[in-house]
């Protein structure tokens, strides 16, 4: 059974409703779907299904374009603390720009990686993002992760007067 296993396919369904017929090996590299497999298909010319109601169907074609790559050139691991503030430097060209992607898109990523339980995946984005928001300042961080500020002046104020030590430089 495992070289069958490793030889055919498996359709993933997308928030949609979108099928993509993808290698056990490629699906596989979600751990999600990899734990929905069944051991024994019961009709084994027939692919299973494994739904991902949370994965749009542009994400899902997006996280395969991503594990088929995987499969032929495993991405470098992310090494910390970063050497670097570009993702050209910390991993190779393919997987830099894999993730110049709009910012919905990398946000949607990020969950999707989470969601399929894709460890290296999730690195690579959640890298992204931190690359992203390096040296932004709160008010930045407020409109790219859409959080709204809740402060009054005067309490943002008192705020940062209580926490003005942390802002300062190190010895």
């Amino acid at each position: 059974m495992a070289s069958e296993e490793s030889s055919g396919t498996i359709n993933l369904v997308s928030k949609e409703g979108d099928i993509y017929e993808v290698p056990f090996a490629v699906a596989k590299m979600s751990k999600l779907v990899e734990t929905m497999l069944d051991d024994d298909l019961d009709d084994e010319n027939e692919a299973q299904e494994i739904p991902l109601p949370n994965v749009k169907a542009a994400v899902l074609q997006k996280v395969i374009e991503y594990c088929s790559h995987y499969q032929t050139e495993p991405m470098t691991p992310i090494q910390t603390p970063l050497k670097s503030s570009k993702v050209e430097d910390l991993v190779q060209n393919w997987y830099a720009e894999y993730v110049k992607v709009d910012r919905v898109m990398l946000f949607e990523l990020v969950t999707a990686a989470n969601f399929m339980d894709i460890k290296p995946l999730l690195d690579l984005t959640c890298l992204a993002v931190s690359v992203m928001i390096k040296g932004k300042t709160a008010e930045d961080l407020r409109r790219i992760f859409n959080i709204s500020n809740e402060f009054s002046p005067e309490e943002e104020a008192q705020v940062r007067e209580e926490n003005k030590w942390c802002e300062q430089p190190g010895p």
